[in-house]
């Protein structure tokens, strides 16, 4: 007997709460390993429920974990809200491992802060997340808060950013997220100092540091763009850069850590079937994104 049962094909269910669910999702799961996906779109929470008792009432529980649940949406608060509603469909060993990716943001979060620990000891690291209110920007400050490092949160309104703070401290539990507002270049400057570690996690196409700005700050050890579409986020940085020295700091460019994510997501895709239990997260993404950066390691 194998791992996986071998007249127990690999099922991933995917559930968007967009219109047409991921094509981009759709073909990692393929390129992970997945067999059979059955993907729907415009799943609303309180159509979950049959769902998932479609996925875990057809096989016997041994072979439950050889099915597995994907969530997906461009709406990162969606995704949560049919993770909610998967998990509270569970009952008993009756159970399917379950991965949220809402636009990406799990993976993508973890592969930056991933990249970022190969340099730094994140624990004494003070870190500045331009555009921090958004999904991947939150899921940042979380698992950089978790780490231990000092998180300045950026909006350029105060109070989008005061609000993405307080959420974030209280699912931590504890107060590492501080806001700050750079909404022109003096606070920009302001929010920099002393910041050794950056992200830059806004939309596509938009500037958010030119490089007259950057260059000065001194104490910049690692800066990473997570936006590939012209303009880049951080001026200067390309967006094949890997581990380039620029001004003084190492940068990481979106097409290198896309990379990273990529290798991240067909690796939590496969390890959903692993077992029955799994809830992966940003957290649990990260975890598991870490093991595959000690791997690499030590096969270097």
């Amino acid at each position: 007997m194998t791992d996986l049962d071998s007249s127990k094909a690999k099922i991933l269910v995917q559930l968007d709460a967009d219109a047409q669910p991921s094509v981009f999702d759709r073909i990692v799961a393929v390129d992970a390993g997945v067999q059979h996906l059955f993907a729907y779109g415009n799943v609303q929470p309180d159509q979950v429920a049959p769902l998932v008792h479609g996925a875990i009432f057809t096989r016997h529980r041994r072979d439950l974990k050889s099915t597995a649940i994907f969530i997906g949406a461009s709406n990162v608060a969606a995704g949560e809200a049919l993770l909610k509603a998967v998990t509270s469909a569970f009952f008993g060993p009756l159970r399917v491992s379950v991965m949220l990716d809402a636009n990406g943001a799990n993976t993508t979060a973890a592969a930056a802060v991933v990249s970022a620990a190969r340099h730094l000891d994140l624990a004494r690291t003070t870190a500045l997340i331009l555009a921090g209110t958004g999904p991947v920007g939150q899921r940042l400050a979380r698992l950089l808060g978790a780490q231990g490092a000092a998180v300045r949160l950026a909006s350029r309104s105060h109070e989008r950013a005061a609000q993405a703070a307080v959420a974030v401290n209280r699912r931590l539990g504890q107060a590492q997220i501080t806001p700050c507002t750079t909404a022109d270049h003096d606070q920009l400057g302001a929010a920099l100092a002393g910041v050794e570690l950056l992200f830059a996690a806004g939309a596509s196409g938009i500037e958010l540091l030119p490089a007259s700005i950057r260059r000065p700050a001194r104490d910049l050890k690692i800066a990473i763009d997570l936006n590939a579409v012209p303009p880049v986020g951080i001026e200067g940085v390309q967006v094949s850069d890997e581990r380039v020295e620029r001004d003084g700091a190492t940068v990481y460019g979106a097409l290198c850590v896309g990379s990273t994510k990529m290798k991240i997501h067909k690796a939590a895709i496969r390890s959903l079937f692993a077992g029955n239990d799994r809830v992966l997260d940003a957290e649990q993404i990260y975890a598991l994104a870490r093991q595959l950066a000690d791997q690499d390691r030590s096969e270097s």
